[in-house]
């Protein structure tokens, strides 16, 4: 687990100012760093860097960059290569030099071509040039657990793993870009391809960036549609054979992520999925796995009894670490820092708390990441079920609403919540992506009108036809793959992990999983009503069912009371209309009056202010990114 960053071009950039973009990201490899400046002729430069974290081979011979024995190929990597020590096998005319999975890369580079990476089991980030060829490839793991940004401009490229480095660049301007701030505000993340600055974009999971002589191109050898439409093809129509089937990928999963010369523990919050994780890797374990949960003392935020108890069952070396508001409160400043861009999801905070405890102990820890997203999990499938089986209704009561004499009355303003939602889902692009529309109304209204503003993003994903699935379940899932889960999951726990130098690793997104998932009928996963049926089948094969058969207890920060508590200073002067006008980028009238009506109602106000902390969260969050980077 590492940082990366380079570049090639012509701009003037010297060994010094690369190692001062590499050591921004120290958190994430304090042990070891390499800066390499090569000529390549014409004028160009390339220029390779990365902070590593020693996980595997902790010898100076896993150093990077790496290069091939003639010098034809160099690498700089981030990540694990699960399945190295097999394709090392079926690499044998090579000759290795070291035992890491970084030297496996330029090995299969060299046999394979730049197809070696359909390959690879893990998860990564790879800056590969080719001199023979004078390319660079720039790669992305499939489901885009770790990061990988590339700044374009003028037939150059830099390139890093968080966007610190760039912003160090020698010529980087850092020019916000308005078009994504609407989606932001909503979403409360920034989904690749776009990031908060214009000309910088983030690598899409599954991609492949090539550079070339000043050009570039992308591919997906790795697409969530195409490959779950492939898997459809051959369907497991047995349950039993599927339970066994993905109980068994589990195991090798698991047993294949506990391979690491450092200690290794399990995150434990006490849920189905982070339990079944821990319990195959106490199982596959000569020693009690250590285990790691954060408690709350509010009752009804707090899972780390049932955590506790579960590790009590498996045998496990378990570690809890009772927080309260005030511990979590502190975390507020550093999430700009770690986060290099605006990132709102406020479950953050406890990721980084738990993070900063197994850090004490462990240098990997193992997560169960994936399982609602592959096994429909959310609460949000529940209502997606539902809403399809009214939509019909709600068309004719959108249609009847629509009439003059209706429309006058303004009649579907006046409807039931549930009911003005139903009938107000029109949008064929974003069907499953129903919800308030006040929100969206004031996520677009709070950015101030450009002349780019026909350039916006729009604020859902218009993307849901791409998946060719009816069931709107799977057709919210596979958006949520695409989206959600690296956009807003896997970004949280990349960069609250990496704050405290500590690796995560996540079984449920072994390649093979994913895939063999796709295979198992929708009816064995959503069974009844019952969310995760066949992975909370498989779990009760290791953990009785009255340790884990129980609501699902999300985590959340009181920001009500935060917003309008400790933070009510610093959001009154985010929000002053004199400050905005400055600022330039919001609408500084509407924002200041919408701010100020919250913090006169808050969430319990009418509904002028009601429920509006996760929107003015999110412009907080924004805010105080801004004034980290900006100011």
């Amino acid at each position: 687990m590492c940082g990366i960053c380079g570049f090639i071009g012509k701009r003037n950039i010297s060994l010094e100012q690369l190692k001062e973009m590499n050591d921004t990201m120290y958190h994430r490899g304090p042990d070891d760093s390499g800066e390499e400046i090569y000529e390549l002729g014409g004028g160009w430069q390339a220029g390779f860097a990365q902070r590593r974290l020693s996980i595997l081979d902790l010898s100076a011979l896993g150093h990077q960059p790496m290069h091939s024995p003639e010098g034809r190929i160099s690498v700089v990597y981030n990540g694990e290569i699960y399945n190295f020590r097999e394709l090392r096998e079926e690499l044998a005319d090579y000759s290795f030099r070291s035992d890491c999975d970084t030297e496996v890369i330029i090995a299969a580079y060299l046999k394979l071509g730049i197809q070696c990476l359909e390959r690879f089991n893990g998860m990564f980030a790879i800056a590969l040039y080719d001199r023979k060829s004078e390319e660079l490839f720039l790669v992305r793991d499939r489901i885009g657990k770790k990061p990988l940004y590339y700044w374009y401009e003028g037939g150059e490229i830099v390139f890093a793993s968080e966007l610190k480095p760039l912003m160090k660049c020698p010529g980087f301007t850092g020019k916000i870009d308005s078009r994504v701030l609407s989606r932001y505000l909503f979403q409360q993340y920034i989904n690749a391809p776009e990031s908060i600055y214009q000309g910088v974009y983030k690598v899409e999971p599954g991609a492949v960036l090539r550079f070339s002589h000043g050009k570039i191109d992308t591919w997906k050898y790795w697409e969530i549609k195409d490959v779950y439409h492939k898997a459809q093809e051959k369907p497991v129509t047995d349950y039993e054979e599927a339970r066994q089937q993905l109980k068994e990928l589990l195991r090798k999963s698991v047993k294949m992520r506990m391979i690491a010369d450092v200690p290794l523990g399990s995150f434990l919050s006490g849920g189905y999925d982070s339990s079944l994780v821990t319990a195959i890797a106490q199982e596959c374990s000569e020693s009690p796995v250590k285990t790691f949960s954060i408690g709350f003392h509010e009752e009804k935020y707090n899972e780390a009894k049932y955590a506790k108890a579960v590790a009590e069952y498996l045998g496990t070396n378990h570690t809890e670490l009772y927080i309260g508001e005030k511990d979590m409160f502190e975390l507020v400043d550093s999430i700009a820092r770690y986060y290099d861009e605006p990132f709102a999801d406020s479950s953050e905070i406890a990721t980084m708390m738990v993070s900063k405890l197994a850090r004490e102990y462990v240098t990997v820890a193992l997560s169960g990441d994936g399982g609602d997203e592959f096994f429909c999990g959310y609460n949000i499938y529940d209502n997606v079920g539902q809403a399809q089986k009214l939509d019909k209704l709600g068309g004719m009561v959108h249609g009847l609403c629509a009439l003059p004499v209706f429309k006058q009355l303004h009649m579907e303003e006046r409807l039931p919540f549930k009911v003005r939602v139903i009938a107000g889902n029109r949008e064929r692009e974003s069907k499953t992506q129903f919800g308030a529309g006040n929100y969206l109304i004031r996520a677009k209204a709070m950015v101030k009108e450009t002349g780019e503003k026909a350039a916006t993003l729009p604020i859902h994903y218009l993307i849901e036809s791409r998946y060719g699935v009816k069931d709107w379940q799977i057709r919210r899932m596979l958006l949520d793959m695409d989206t959600y889960l690296p956009g807003d999951i896997l970004c949280k726990v990349d960069r609250a992990s990496m704050k405290y130098s500590l690796e995560s690793r996540c079984p449920i997104l072994d390649k093979e999983v994913m895939e063999y998932s796709f295979r198992i009928p929708h009816q064995y996963k959503y069974a009844g009503g019952k969310k995760k049926y066949i992975l909370k089948d498989i779990a009760y094969d290791y953990i009785p069912r009255e340790l884990l058969e129980r609501p699902k207890v999300g985590f959340g920060v009181p920001l009500d009371k935060w917003l309008r508590g400790p933070l009510l200073e610093q959001l009154t002067d985010y929000s002053s209309y004199e400050y905005l006008k400055r600022q330039d980028i919001f609408d500084a009238a509407y924002v200041s009056r919408m701010i100020g009506e919250y913090i006169r109602t808050g969430d319990a106000g009418p509904a002028t202010g009601a429920n509006y902390s996760k929107l003015t969260w999110s412009f907080f969050v924004f805010q105080q990114w801004y004034q980290y980077y900006k100011v």
